[in-house]
């Protein structure tokens, strides 16, 4: 029902602290006033927080109105508000910002830290922090790295180019490069590639493989032995969520520190002791604008 998608166009309520208003149109449905609609469909806020954000004017209409609690109830009205969260746990891992231009900006993200908000998280995220320290509202991934992987995001910075560089990853022009540390694959040549058909998992946010045609491919070679292990060099040629994961797990060597893959163990909420050993070591595509081939690599390291 909400959005957190950024709002094109100018949003009635500014950016506050990185963060910037969410959106949603009410929809159909018999609600006497806005504070009945509110506490029905954000269970997690209660009436009082929702009576103290429409007190500070902070939940508007498209025109900047303040609600109030008693505000009639308008099927299709569009209405913004803050997203917050009343406890966060800092995340003690930073982002590098690698290179900024007018169009991009292309960051090394740590392990543990979201790209974008959600669940959660929210000012501890890779997004919320470059517009807090970078001060640009209109920022916004043109792609984005699960919470447990670390390495190269880009990111848009100017709204009129911003189709341009999301069109190279539909068009599949950007090539990524991957390292992994997993266990030894014995009985292969490498390089080879691996195929299969993935899809939704049986538990939440999580991908299984099944029979039928190919959807996934991942070209797989070895950098180096690291005593028990083996680092990977991977290239995927798809982009399915968890792909690497789902693919090395398929072959017998799940990646180390993997909570998901094979099995999906307990969340481990805040403990940040054990990073998967996943990153996006590095990214290259030709530039949209002036056609020069952009490549740029991760300081970090398995």
């Amino acid at each position: 029902m909400s959005s957190t998608v950024k709002f094109h166009g100018r949003a009635p309520l500014p950016m506050r602290d990185g963060v910037t208003p969410s959106y949603l149109w009410l929809p159909e449905g018999d609600w006497p006033d806005m504070i009945s609609f509110m506490a029905a469909n954000y269970p997690a806020v209660t009436d009082a927080q929702w009576r103290e954000r429409m007190a500070r004017g902070d939940v508007v209409d498209a025109e900047g109105r303040p609600l109030r609690p008693d505000s009639p109830y308008k099927r299709g009205l569009r209405i913004f508000y803050y997203r917050e969260l009343e406890q966060e746990t800092p995340i003690p891992f930073e982002e590098e910002l690698l290179y900024r231009d007018e169009h991009i900006l292309v960051v090394d993200k740590p392990h543990f830290l979201p790209t974008i908000p959600s669940g959660r998280f929210l000012k501890e995220t890779l997004l919320v922090r470059l517009r807090r320290k970078l001060g640009i509202e209109d920022l916004a991934p043109i792609h984005r790295l699960d919470r447990e992987t670390a390495g190269l995001v880009v990111f848009s910075s100017n709204l009129d180019s911003r189709g341009a560089y999301q069109s190279l990853f539909q068009k599949r022009l950007v090539q990524k490069e991957y390292e992994a540390l997993a266990g030894p694959l014995p009985g292969r040549e490498f390089p080879f590639t691996y195929r299969s058909r993935m899809v939704e998992g049986d538990k939440f946010f999580t991908m299984k493989e099944e029979p039928g045609e190919p959807n996934s491919e991942t070209m797989i070679d070895v950098v180096e032995q690291r005593g028990a292990h083996v680092l990977y060099r991977l290239w995927p040629h798809t982009g399915r969520q968890h792909q690497l994961r789902v693919h090395l797990a398929a072959l017998g060597i799940p990646i180390v520190n993997d909570a998901f893959y094979p099995v999906a163990l307990p969340c481990k909420q805040d403990d940040v002791s054990s990073p998967l050993k996943l990153l996006a070591r590095a990214i290259s595509f030709p530039d949209p604008l002036t056609g020069e081939l952009r490549y740029f690599e991760s300081r970090r390291s398995l």
